[in-house]
């Protein structure tokens, strides 16, 4: 299951224009890589919950679905959070065991195949993907003791005993039993409402596994700053030579400066640090850096961002 059906409230304006995994990363949607990493490691069936534009995330999906690939969408007309998006496709997630679970607003790159294989060796009931990295102080993190198991999730839920801790990366595997825990309810979210519990009440089964950059790749897709900083990085994912995330046709990378399809730059018009979305026609004489042009407008995602015409 790829998670994605959340407003983008921070994305915003870019997520006003399209759902958050339907924006372009160089030239191809957030949500093909998610699925193309998923296609590398064995899976065959997906399910993608969906809310904002879901047609436009649907559409986004399926032209870049994977050969071999069948994919299946939840819409959610009200928001269900991430557990109650989980638990609305509990009975697909069920026929594999264990099965994935990981974000749409996020580009990741690990061995999945590997971290099903030490979930499935220790038996256990749900295992999360942890970050050993410095960005913690930004994002939060988790806690495990020795063996692994979680004992604390960010700052709002500490049993104590906690020897090492990682960035929750959003990437999991769940055993099918693991379902049957799930609250009796529409809307909750799977760490606060469905973890945290089943750890209080003394669930042994919750473990993370900790891993390295060496071992897991992970650059988040949350806010336009992110989204900017996803664009003009140098992309070294080891899925990237799948066929099907070769960007459109007429996609351009020029140096620091990504056009879209069909885009066009007005005669006088300099860009620097900027992303065009496709079909995009970029006025005469803009100056601008640092941003995205989208949706007729150049929009300004870093502080000290120039936009002028």
């Amino acid at each position: 299951m790829i998670v994605a059906a959340g407003l983008g409230t921070r994305m915003r304006p870019l997520s006003d224009l399209r759902p958050k995994p339907a924006l372009p990363i160089r030239g191809v949607p957030l949500v093909a890589y998610p699925l193309a990493l998923l296609a590398r490691h064995g899976v065959t069936e997906v399910i993608i919950n969906v809310h904002a534009m879901p047609d436009v995330l649907i559409e986004a999906a399926e032209h870049f679905q994977p050969e071999g690939m069948k994919l299946e969408f939840s819409v959610e007309e009200e928001l269900l959070d991430t557990g109650g998006g989980i638990r609305r496709a509990a009975d697909f997630l069920r026929e594999s065991d264990p099965c994935v679970v990981i974000g749409g607003d996020m580009l990741l790159d690990t061995d999945l195949s590997e971290l099903v294989a030490v979930h499935r060796a220790r038996g256990d009931a749900f295992t999360m993907l942890l970050l050993d990295d410095d960005r913690s102080r930004d994002f939060g993190s988790v806690g495990v003791d020795h063996d692994g198991r979680v004992r604390r999730i960010g700052p709002r839920f500490d049993l104590g005993g906690e020897a090492r801790s990682g960035i929750y990366v959003w990437a999991n595997v769940i055993a099918a039993r693991a379902f049957d825990t799930l609250p009796n309810r529409d809307v909750f979210s799977h760490l606060d409402h469905w973890i945290a519990p089943q750890l209080e009440a003394g669930a042994r089964d919750i473990r993370g596994e900790v891993v390295t950059a060496q071992r897991c790749s992970w650059i988040p897709v949350g806010t336009p700053e992110q989204y900017l900083a996803a664009n003009l990085e140098t992309l070294s994912l080891s899925y990237l030579d799948a066929q099907s995330l070769s960007p459109p046709p007429g996609t351009r990378i020029e140096n620091d400066v990504i056009l879209g399809a069909g885009a066009t730059l007005g005669a006088g018009a300099r860009l620097r640090r900027a992303v065009v979305w496709e079909n995009e026609a970029v006025p005469a004489g803009l100056t601008a850096s640092d941003g995205v042009f989208a949706g007729g407008t150049f929009h300004r995602c870093r502080k000290g961002a120039e936009g002028s015409q």
